[in-house]
C-alpha cells in the first residue's frame, strides 16, 4: 500500500493505540519519525521507544504512557505541516500550543525539537505537529 504521508500515519497509529488502551504500537521506521518519538519521550508523553531492525526499513516500537485513571497522556496529536501544504515558521512566530500546555514538534536546521527549544535556540523550521 502506497503511503502519501508517513508522519501523519505515525501520529494516527499513536493516537488510535492510546484510545484503544494498547501497551505498545509498532510504526514503520524512518529518521524523522525516530527523532519525533525521541522528543515525545523527552517531554514525557510516552514511556519509551525502541528501534527494531527487520531487514528492511525497521520498526519503531513505542511504549504508550497512561495516567492512573487509565487515560492516555496524549490527549490530542495533530499534523500541522502536510505534504500538500508545508508550514514554516520563524523562531519568534512559532505559536505556543494551548497557551504552553502542549508542544509543537519542529524540524529545524539543528534537528527536531520542541517549539520552546526552537525559540530558545532562535531557529525556525517546519512545524510538524502539535501534541497536548
Amino acid at each position: 500500500m502506497a503511503v502519501s504521508d508517513p508522519v501523519a500515519d505515525m501520529l494516527t497509529i499513536i493516537r488510535n493505540g492510546g484510545k484503544a488502551g494498547f501497551a505498545k504500537v509498532d510504526i514503520p521506521g524512518s529518521k524523522v519519525k525516530l527523532e519525533m518519538v525521541r522528543v515525545l519521550k523527552e517531554q514525557g508523553y510516552i514511556k519509551n521507544y525502541k528501534f527494531l531492525e527487520d531487514g528492511t526499513q525497521g520498526k519503531i516500537r513505542v511504549y504508550l504512557k497512561y495516567m492512573k485513571e487509565g487515560k492516555p497522556t496524549i490527549f490530542g496529536i495533530d499534523r500541522v505541516s502536510k505534504p500538500s501544504c508545508r508550514v514554516y515558521s520563524k523562531a519568534q512566530e512559532i505559536k505556543p500550543v494551548l497557551n504552553g500546555l502542549g508542544i509543537a514538534i519542529v524540524s529545524t536546521s539543528k534537528g527536531v525539537m520542541t517549539d520552546k527549544q526552537a525559540r530558545e535556540a532562535n531557529v525556525g523550521g517546519e512545524v510538524l505537529c502539535n501534541v497536548w
